[in-house]
């Protein structure tokens, strides 16, 4: 048992070093700006829906 436990911790740190393409420290940046200007657009998103709905629905609550 554990020499298949040795086997499969080998065969992964093998696959890590050679088999996956890592990206360049270029294109790790790149994809960090997209992913935070998204986040930062969505999370616009979501505030300015939540602050309408709060306001529709105070204007609402006022009618009765």
């Amino acid at each position: 048992m554990f020499k298949k436990i040795k086997n499969y911790i080998k065969e992964s740190y093998d696959e890590l070093l050679n088999k996956v393409s890592w990206p360049t420290w270029k294109e790790l940046q790149s994809s960090a700006i997209v992913v935070s200007i998204a986040s930062l657009i969505f999370a616009l998103v979501v505030y300015l829906m939540d602050t309408t709905f709060s306001s529709i629905l105070k204007q609402f609550y006022r009618l009765f």
